[in-house]
């Protein structure tokens, strides 16, 4: 008997402050990596997928984000720019 499946994890890549398109606050934006794995055995064995997303802190409103825009984003706000 072969157990497999899929397991998820979240990275918190940065937390960014700006003003949220929706509710038209300014506030902190969570950039979020989404890593899901094929697991074998309970064991993650390697990537299945990678999704990137921003959650603003006042309103919760979620969007995905291109890696490019995300990869950006980490490294200006670990430049501290």
């Amino acid at each position: 008997m072969l157990i497999f499946g899929l397991s998820t994890k979240d990275f918190l890549v940065a937390t960014l402050v700006f003003l949220c398109e929706r509710c038209h606050q300014q506030g902190a934006h969570h950039l979020v990596k989404r890593v899901r794995r094929f697991s074998l055995f309970f064991i993650p064995l390697f990537p299945v997928s990678t999704r990137y997303t921003d959650t603003c802190t006042v309103c919760g409103r979620t969007i995905g984000v291109p890696r490019e825009m995300a990869e950006q984003a980490a490294v200006s706000a670990t430049s501290g720019s």
